[in-house]
């Protein structure tokens, strides 16, 4: 098993970039602005539940590790109580969690306003997920090169999300349990991935994420 690095916190993490190439980066602008589009009364919807039913801020901003160790700040909609403290993980039954933010989470909707991080070049469709800086600067050092890589709006991690933040529940140290059980894995995941980063399995990869919430959405309103 891997031993957590103990970097400071306060350390640079910093890398030699990989770009996406001409022909993902295309993708990435038309189906975000495609995406944009098609589901803007949806992200007003969201917006005005949010803000009514968990009040403001409606989106929650955090800075995230992007391509070659740059910093980022992520956009997505808020779905756990405002101003809250606890571990930098967050597993299923999480209290901080609010009614909607857990609605929210199974639908993977509060992921939508990084349709503008796509936009902007902070990330791409299908990548590694990205992580916030205080976990990134302890990752196992045989790990950390997936930091020199764009990370995603979805990707082989992401569609596992539930998966993994279920298997944190219970943990008596869930950020030590992440750092050094579920970071191998992810990583291992998103290599397989990026081995073959084709504008062909970007598309599939995008088209199962499309396939995953439509089946969320079935599956909470009753289908069979």
């Amino acid at each position: 098993m891997s031993t957590v690095d103990r970097t400071p916190s306060h350390a640079p993490l910093t890398a030699s970039a990989v770009g996406v190439g001409a022909a993902r980066r295309s993708l990435d602008v038309i189906v975000a602005l495609a995406l944009s589009a098609a589901l803007a009364p949806v992200l007003l919807l969201i917006a005005v539940l949010v803000a009514a039913t968990s009040g403001r801020p409606v989106l929650f901003r955090q800075r995230r590790i992007g391509a070659g160790g740059v910093e980022f700040t992520l956009y997505k909609f808020r779905s756990m109580r405002a101003d809250c403290a606890g571990v930098r993980v967050t597993g299923g039954t999480d209290s901080r969690v609010t009614g909607t933010g857990r609605l929210l989470r199974r639908l993977n909707l509060d992921e939508l306003p990084q349709l503008w991080n796509v936009l902007r070049g902070d990330m791409t469709l299908v990548g590694p997920r990205p992580e916030i800086p205080e976990l990134a600067r302890r990752y196992p050092r045989e790990h950390r090169w997936v930091f020199r890589h764009r990370p995603g709006l979805t990707g082989p991690c992401q569609l596992r999300s539930r998966a993994w933040a279920a298997d944190l529940d219970g943990r008596p140290d869930p950020e030590h349990y992440y750092l050094t059980v579920q970071v191998p894995q992810r990583v291992a995941l998103d290599a397989e991935f990026l081995a073959h980063a084709t504008v062909g399995n970007v598309v599939r990869f995008t088209a199962r994420t499309l396939v995953y919430v439509v089946s969320a959405l079935w599956d909470q309103g009753g289908g069979s």
